[in-house]
Formats: C-alpha cells, structure tokens, sequence
C-alpha cells in the first residue's frame, strides 16, 4: 500500500474548508448533520481525501448517534486506529491508511458479527452509489 503525502496547502486545495477541518485537523460534524449519516442507498463510501474505497453500504447500520456508522471497514488494512485521548476522555481514532485521514472513531458498542461501531463523519467520506 502506497502512502498518499500532501502538504497542508495541497490538502486545504482540495478539499472544502469543512472537509479539510475534519479530515486534516480532527474536528467532528455535529450529530444528524452530515451528508450520509441517514443514507442507506447500496454503494461504496470513499475516503474523500485520497478516494481510497473504506466502507460498504452493507456493513452501515442505524446507531442512533446521529454519523454513518459501520460494523467493519471494506478490508484489513484500509483503516488505521490510534488512541485519542483529547477531550478529557479515551477513545480510539479512525484514520485512512493511505493518507492518514481523520475519519473518526470507532467503538465496542456495534452490532454483530464484529461488535464494532465506527462511527464515521460525513465530511470524511464521499459516496459512490453502486453501479457507478
């Protein structure tokens, strides 16, 4: 797997200011606010920095929390976890393996077969309905 390395420049040309703030600076979209977190049309959901295929529409399910939330990412290797200890509390990051995205976290409270939730920002993904 080839790594993605841009500038903050490059990056912040890319991506809208709301996209770049998620993706680049770890900021969160506000709950029931984001483009796909009551989407649930079969496709793909890309990272929307580098465009890398993250998640499918068949492993997304309502968790009530207000993001996409998904039970397990497209592949091994594709998503990465870090410790987030800001905010005064402990959680595990999600970030794109390729471009070191922030996407968002992940959580022990999911459905089965893994048990996990990630909970993912809207503005961290782009969508590719299927058949296209």
């Amino acid at each position: 797997m080839d790594k993605i390395r841009k500038t903050e420049d490059e990056w912040r040309a890319q991506l809208t200011p709301q996209e770049f703030s998620v993706a680049r600076e770890k900021a969160t979209e506000r709950a029931f606010t984001g483009r796909y977190w009551d989407t649930f049309t079969p496709g793909i959901y890309r990272c929307v920095a580098c465009g890398t295929a993250l998640f499918a529409s068949d492993t997304k399910f309502d968790a009530g929390c207000g993001w996409p939330s998904y039970f397990e990412a497209l592949a091994p290797g594709l998503v990465r976890e870090e410790q987030d200890t800001t905010l005064g509390m402990v959680r595990t990051e999600v970030l794109c393996n390729i471009c070191d995205s922030h996407l968002g976290h992940v959580f022990p409270d999911g459905p089965p077969p893994t048990g996990l939730r990630y909970c993912i920002n809207s503005l961290a993904l782009q969508f590719e309905p299927e058949g296209k």
